[in-house]
């Protein structure tokens, strides 16, 4: 009877949850948000797309095809939602594939390929391949940790990425920015700063939030992937978040799915890295 008791309590126990598959549903949910957040832009996007074709003969015909577009988005948005709901890995395996293929056609269709939310979402489908893929196969806290590991590593790419297209005499002094959100962006904190600053003391606020940007990417893409796993994963969500709070409500499109990767790590024990 205290043996049956014992088993009972250990099924019981939060640690026994399956942490892997939590961690992959959590990523598929945060995939739909990033490909809806921006629901109203891509219909609109779309119908200007379907009514002013663009003939850029460096794209084959398949790849300006406004029904590769169509399919492509839907054949990701359905694939995701399959493999957060399913209950069978079969399923899941076969969705987390078909995912990964429909963000690399819209990775490099002629109506997607400048928008990064596909390259965010094309990283998380990845992770979420191999994760369907080790689902059931190895023991979970093993799993799990593998998994966040794996997850702050591309994270960090990403950040690294970011970083080192913006180490450049334009950024480091702040003109970018300062053209881009400073002079006219509708946003809270640009609003705020106008209201309260002249136009030089702007260009001054502008130069140190630019250095502090490309110096927090520049960091992160260096260390986030080296930190333990739930203080990567702290980390990772602070400093994502950041980047839209601080920014752009529409950058929640290319962020919402890095913060279901970056929570990955909250799912490793805490006795675990």
């Amino acid at each position: 009877m205290t043996n049956i008791t014992q088993t009972i309590v250990r099924k019981l126990k939060p640690a026994d949850i399956n942490r892997p598959l939590a961690a992959y549903r959590l990523v598929q949910f945060a995939i739909l948000i990033s490909l809806f957040w921006k629901w109203r832009f891509f219909l609109e996007a779309n119908l200007i797309y379907a009514t002013i074709p663009v003939g850029d003969p460096f794209f084959p015909d398949w790849l300006r095809s406004i029904d590769t577009l169509r399919i492509a988005f839907w054949t990701l948005a359905a694939a995701t939602a399959i493999s957060l709901t399913s209950p069978m890995n079969w399923l899941r395996q076969l969705c987390s594939w078909l995912g990964l293929f429909a963000a690399g056609v819209m990775c490099i269709h002629q109506g997607s390929y400048n928008d990064v939310t596909f390259v965010t979402i094309w990283w998380c489908c990845l992770w979420s391949v191999w994760l369907a893929h080790r689902l059931g196969k190895c023991h979970r806290e093993n799993l799990v940790r593998r998994a966040a590991f794996l997850s702050r590593l591309i994270i960090s790419l990403i950040l690294l990425g970011g970083a080192a297209g913006k180490w450049t005499a334009e950024y480091w002094s702040g003109e970018v920015l300062y053209d881009i959100y400073f002079v006219d962006r509708d946003f809270w904190i640009f609003n705020h700063l106008r209201e309260k600053y002249a136009a030089d003391e702007l260009q001054e606020i502008a130069k140190w939030y630019s250095r502090q940007v490309v110096l927090v990417e520049t960091v992160s893409g260096i260390g986030l992937w080296a930190l333990p796993a739930r203080w990567a994963a702290a980390l990772g969500v602070i400093i994502l978040s950041g980047v839209v709070v601080l920014s752009n409500w529409y950058l929640v499109s290319v962020i919402a799915c890095l913060l279901g990767l970056a929570c990955a790590g909250f799912f490793v024990p805490r006795r675990s890295r």
